[in-house]
C-alpha cells in the first residue's frame, strides 16, 4: 500500500474518531450553561391562550385546589390534591384532579442505576422535593430520572389536556373521578359541571406500555351551541443534566407536516428567540430526553396550530390547539388524543409509529446520520440478544456477521497486500531512482500495480464500510435503552458504560475514578495490543516517518477508545482478533510470487 493511501486511511479513521471522540467531548465536558432556575410561585400550570372561536358562553365560577406547599417533601405534595392512582406493568403513579394533571410518574421497568432499585421517574408535581419513598410492593423509587437532586423543586414535569375558550374549565379546575385507580383494564372518565348546561368529560385509557388515549367530550344540556378548542400540553421545568449536541438531541421535538424538527425548537432557541410556532396537519410533539420521552399525538388527519414556549421559572411547554368544535344543544362533541409517556423502547415506540399511524415517531429515538444502519444492526443485536441472552454475546455475533458479510472484500484485500509485501524492495527502488521526479515516480509505481495486477486501494474499502458500521454500533449503545445496563460477564455490568476495571487506580484499590482518556480499561489495553498484532501484520511502510506513525497509532487510539463504551470497545477488539486470523490465514493462502523486476 502506497504512503498516500495509507495517509488517506489514517486520515479517514482520524476523522471518524474525532466526530466520536468531540462527540463525546461535548457530552461529557463541556456542556451547555444551564440557565439559573427558581420555583414557581404557585403550581398552576401554563396552559394555551384562549382562542377566538364561535358563540361564547358567559364564563363559570372557579374552583380553586387546595393550597399546595412550594418545595415541600413529595409526599406532601401529593397528599394535598385529591388523585386517582396509575398502575400498569410499566408505570406506577397518580393524576391530579385539580387541574387534571398526569404530574405523578414512574417507570418501574427501569431504575436510575446497575445495582439499584430505583425506579425512574419521568414526572413530578410542582412544588415537590423528590427524596427516596417506597412504592406498596416495596420497590424503592429514586429521585428522578435524570439523576437531579433538585428535581422537585427546580424540575416538575406534567402533561394535561383541557379546552380554550368562554366557558371552558379553568387550568384549577377541580375534576371528579368515576374511579379510584387507572389500569389497562378499567379507563377513568373525569368530569367537571360549567355553566349553562355544559359537563366536561375526560376519558383517560392506558395500555402496557406507555400510551394513554385521552378522548376529551363535551355534553351541551343548554340551550345554545357553543364552540371550543380541545388542547393538551407538556410542561418542564428546567432543562435537565443532558446536554444537547450535534449528535444527540435532547429536549422540544417534534414531527409536524412530515418534517422533524429539533434544532429550530430546541432550548436554547425557546430562550433567546422567544415562541415558536408551526401548523400541521397530526404530527406529534413533546420533550425528549436520552432515554426517556413525554409525546403528544394528536388525531392524525387533524389540522393543529403547536407551541413551543419558554415562560416564568424557566418553564417549558409544548402544545397544540385542535380546531374549534361547535356543540349544538342536546348533542356531545368527542375528539380523540394520545400521549406517549415513557421510556423509548424501541418495541413502544414502533407500536405507537405503525398503530396510529404517526409518521417519524421512531425518530424520536437519536438513531442520528446513519440511522438507516443503526436501525437495523439494532434490529440483530435484539435478535442476537434473544438468542444468547447476553448482549455482550450479541456484539460479538454481530462483529462476526459483519466480518462474513465483508470477507470477499476483505480476501481482496489480503490476497493485494500479499503482494503488495513482496513488491515492496521494488517500489523502493523506484521511489530512489525518480525521488526528484514525482510524476514520473507515480507513473512507474502505477504501470507496476498495473503489469502485477495490485490495487493499492484494497485496504481502503473495508475500512470505509466500517466506518458507518462502527459509528451506527456507537449510536446504538449511546441511546438504546435495551443496551442501558446490560452486562457482559465478570466485571463488565453495563457494556453502554465505560469498562470500569483499570490498572490506572490500580483495579479500584485507590479512591478515585480516572476521567475520560486516562481511564484504560483491561478491554482498552486489549484493543491496544490487537491493533499492534494487526499492524504489525501489515505491509510495513516504506516512509520512516509513516513508520514510526502507525507504530504508535495503536496505543494512540487505545487512549481514544478509553472513554467509549465497554461495547464499542469489545466489538473492535473482536474484530480485530478475526482480522488477525483472517490476514493470517489469507496471507499464507497466497504464495509470494518472484518480483517482476528481479527477473
Amino acid at each position: 500500500m502506497s504512503g498516500d493511501n495509507r495517509n488517506l486511511i489514517l486520515a479517514l479513521v482520524l476523522s471518524a474518531f474525532v466526530l466520536f471522540g468531540w462527540t463525546f467531548l461535548t457530552e461529557r465536558y463541556f456542556p451547555t450553561a444551564k440557565p439559573a432556575a427558581t420555583a414557581p410561585a404557585t403550581p398552576a400550570a401554563s396552559t394555551p391562550a384562549a382562542p377566538t372561536v364561535a358563540a361564547p358562553v358567559t364564563a363559570p365560577g372557579q374552583v380553586a385546589p387546595a393550597a399546595v406547599p412550594v418545595n415541600a417533601p413529595l409526599p406532601a405534595v401529593l397528599a394535598a390534591t385529591p388523585r386517582v392512582a396509575i398502575e400498569t406493568p410499566s408505570l406506577r403513579g397518580s393524576i391530579n384532579l385539580a387541574g387534571l394533571r398526569i404530574d405523578d410518574l414512574l417507570l418501574i421497568r427501569h431504575t436510575q442505576a446497575v445495582d439499584s432499585k430505583e425506579a425512574v421517574r419521568l414526572f413530578a408535581p410542582s412544588g415537590a422535593i423528590v427524596h427516596h419513598d417506597k412504592l406498596s410492593d416495596g420497590t424503592v423509587t429514586g429521585r428522578n430520572a435524570n439523576s437531579n437532586p433538585n428535581y422537585g423543586t427546580n424540575a416538575a414535569y406534567f402533561a394535561g389536556f383541557g379546552w380554550a375558550g368562554a366557558g371552558a374549565p379553568p387550568a384549577d379546575a377541580r375534576w371528579t373521578a368515576n374511579g379510584d385507580k387507572l389500569t389497562p383494564q378499567t379507563p377513568v372518565t373525569f368530569s367537571w359541571a360549567g355553566a349553562n348546561g355544559l359537563t366536561f368529560e375526560v376519558v383517560l385509557a392506558v395500555n402496557d406500555a406507555y400510551l394513554f388515549t385521552v378522548t376529551q367530550r363535551v355534553v351541551n344540556r343548554g340551550a345554545a351551541a357553543v364552540a371550543f378548542r380541545p388542547y393538551g400540553y407538556v410542561n418542564r421545568t428546567g432543562v435537565g443534566p443532558e446536554v444537547n449536541s450535534f449528535n444527540l438531541h435532547v429536549g422540544p421535538i417534534a414531527v409536524l407536516d412530515g418534517t422533524l424538527k429539533e434544532g429550530e425548537i430546541d432550548y436554547d432557541k425557546l430562550r433567546e428567540d422567544g415562541p415558536q410556532k408551526f401548523a400541521s396537519t397530526g404530527g406529534w410533539l413533546g420533550i425528549t430526553d436520552k432515554f426517556w420521552l413525554a409525546a403528544l399525538i394528536p388525531n392524525q388527519k387533524t389540522a393543529i396550530d403547536a407551541n413551543f414556549t419558554h415562560g416564568a421559572g424557566d418553564r417549558y411547554q409544548a402544545d397544540f390547539l385542535a380546531p374549534a368544535q361547535v356543540v349544538a344543544p342536546g348533542t356531545v362533541v368527542a375528539s380523540t388524543t394520545h400521549l406517549f409517556a415513557g421510556a423509548k423502547e424501541v418495541a413502544a415506540v414502533n407500536a405507537v409509529r405503525d398503530g396510529l399511524g404517526v409518521k417519524l415517531f421512531d425518530r424520536s429515538i437519536a438513531w442520528g446520520w446513519f440511522w438507516f444502519i443503526a436501525q437495523p444492526i439494532f434490529f440483530i443485536l435484539d435478535w442476537l440478544f434473544k438468542f444468547t441472552g447476553n448482549f455482550g454475546l450479541a456484539i460479538v455475533g454481530l462483529t462476526l456477521l459483519v466480518r462474513l458479510i465483508l470477507f470477499p472484500i476483505a480476501n481482496r484485500q489480503y490476497a493485494s497486500m500479499a503482494k503488495m509485501k513482496v513488491f515492496a524492495p521494488k517500489m523502493k527502488e523506484l521511489q530512489e531512482k525518480y525521488k526528484d521526479d514525482k510524476l514520473k515516480q507515480q507513473q512507474e509505481m502505477m504501470e507496476l500495480y498495473k503489469r502485477e495486477k495490485i490495487n493499492p486501494l484494497a485496504g481502503c474499502l473495508p475500512i470505509l464500510l466500517q466506518i458507518p458500521i462502527f459509528y451506527a454500533l456507537y449510536k446504538t449503545l449511546l441511546i438504546s435503552i435495551e443496551m442501558r445496563h446490560q452486562p457482559l460477564a465478570l466485571w463488565i455490568k453495563d457494556l453502554s458504560a465505560m469498562d470500569p476495571l483499570t490498572p490506572v487506580n490500580l483495579f479500584g484499590l485507590l479512591p478515585f475514578t480516572p476521567p475520560g482518556i486516562l481511564h484504560i480499561g483491561l478491554l482498552t489495553i486489549l484493543l491496544g495490543v490487537t491493533m499492534y498484532i494487526q499492524f504489525k501484520l501489515n505491509p510495513q511502510p516504506m516512509d520512516e516517518l509513516q513508520a514510526k506513525v502507525f507504530a504508535w497509532m495503536p496505543w494512540l487510539f487505545m487512549f481514544m477508545m478509553a472513554p467509549f463504551a465497554a461495547g464499542l470497545q469489545l466489538y473492535w477488539v473482536v474484530n480485530n482478533l478475526v482480522s488477525i486470523a483472517q490476514q493470517w490465514v489469507l496471507i499464507r493462502k497466497y504464495p509470494s510470487p518472484a518480483p517482476a523486476g528481479a527477473k
